[in-house]
């Protein structure tokens, strides 16, 4: 039979290798009241496990052979390594998935939900973590937000994915995982004037580098670009012939495998053309000048913009408007006024409606106007009536 009970001790009186005799021990042949009490399973060439205990090791003998029987014995299972052990596996992925092209951000929120993942599943085999044991640990996580809590969700289900794939699990041993909704928070959002106000304010504090004024104003107009896609523009990504700029590096390069395209307007083209020109993989948006750990042409850091914004915001005394809120969703709201749902949704670049929802929001003072129509309805038929 496949496999075997052994030990490397020796009868300490005649010094004799000892045996398995298949029935209660491994014993000495010439002095059978001598027993080995350091015992190893050995089954196949790569399968060495240890017990003290006669009762046990033969009892994992028996498990393993009828794992064989039944035609699911894995060898990972038992291996010392630990091959199959959530950690080792996690640590695995996160390993391949920094060096892809996935961006620092991105890669870093990985790397966070699978470790916190890990701190409960441990070197847990990871054919043994099922819908139960997910669904505890997401639902147990403390102090997290609901879209935190469906993000974590999220990675950890394109980890076991990425485990089917790479055949370390079968497709039937892919688990189930919970739902977890979420709501997404709103934005407080800006009229066109206060929009435009704030704009000119950032304008003013911008004059010695105009390249922010620029960034933060093709955000308030251009509502199918992020910042962080934005930064990522050089000079030769804008063609003034054609007045288009080309992002090559957004959310969802990967996936549709193809650049966004702007479509400047007119006053755009001019602003670019007042500047000076620099070598084509310079990036557009970059310091004219060093200082603060950066030199001279580095591309603008991810909170410089934010950063104008604000201070812009500030001395025009308005209050609660981030850098997102004051230019792509004030934009996109008020956009609704001369375009249709569908026009705006094409325009802001979103595929999903969940998300959208956040930008087209609906004005308490359109929501005032609509219920006034509505009394002034009721008000016209109650009329119509008395005067029939």
């Amino acid at each position: 039979m496949l496999g075997g009970i052994y030990t490397q001790q020796k009868c300490p009186l005649c010094g004799q290798g000892m045996r398995d005799n298949d029935r209660n021990g491994v014993i000495c042949p010439s002095h059978p009241e001598q027993r080995a009490t350091k015992l190893i399973v050995r089954f196949g060439r790569k399968i060495y496990l240890r017990f003290t205990n006669y009762e046990e090791a033969s009892r994992a003998l028996t498990g393993l052979r009828f794992k064989v029987d039944e035609g699911t014995y894995d060898e990972r299972d038992y291996r010392k390594s630990n091959p199959l052990g959530f950690r080792t596996l996690a640590e695995q992925y996160c390993e391949i998935k920094a060096k892809s092209d996935l961006k620092p951000d991105t890669l870093n929120h990985i790397r966070q939900h699978l470790n916190l993942a890990s701190e409960t599943f441990g070197f847990t085999n990871i054919k043994s973590i099922g819908y139960g044991e997910i669904e505890d640990f997401i639902l147990g996580i403390e102090n997290v937000s609901s879209k935190t809590r469906y993000n974590i969700k999220s990675n950890l289900h394109a980890f076991f994915k990425w485990l089917v794939k790479r055949r370390v699990l079968r497709p039937d041993q892919m688990p189930e995982f919970p739902e977890i909704s979420f709501e997404l928070g709103w934005r407080k959002t800006i009229d066109v004037s206060t929009q435009d106000a704030i704009l000119e304010e950032v304008r003013k504090l911008t004059l010695e580098n105009p390249r922010i004024y620029i960034a933060i104003k093709w955000l308030a107009t251009y509502i199918n670009v992020r910042p962080i896609e934005l930064l990522g523009i050089t000079e030769e990504d804008i063609d003034l012939g054609a007045g288009l700029v080309i992002v090559r590096k957004h959310k969802t390069a990967k996936a549709i495998k193809k650049p966004k395209f702007i479509p400047l307007i007119p006053e755009d083209v001019e602003l670019i053309k007042s500047l000076p020109k620099g070598f084509p993989k310079l990036p557009f948006f970059r310091r004219d000048k060093g200082g603060g750990g950066r030199h001279q042409n580095a591309c603008f850091g991810r909170h410089i913009l934010y950063r104008h914004w604000k201070q812009a915001c500030q001395n025009l005394g308005i209050e609660g408007v981030d850098l997102y809120g004051g230019t792509r969703h004030s934009t996109a709201t008020s956009l609704r006024k001369v375009l249709t749902r569908e026009g705006v949704k094409e325009l802001s670049g979103h595929e999903t409606n969940k998300a959208f929802e956040r930008y087209f929001q609906v004005d308490l003072d359109d929501l005032r106007e609509g219920y006034a129509k509505t009394r002034e309805r009721k008000k016209s038929s109650i009329l119509e009536m008395k005067k029939g």
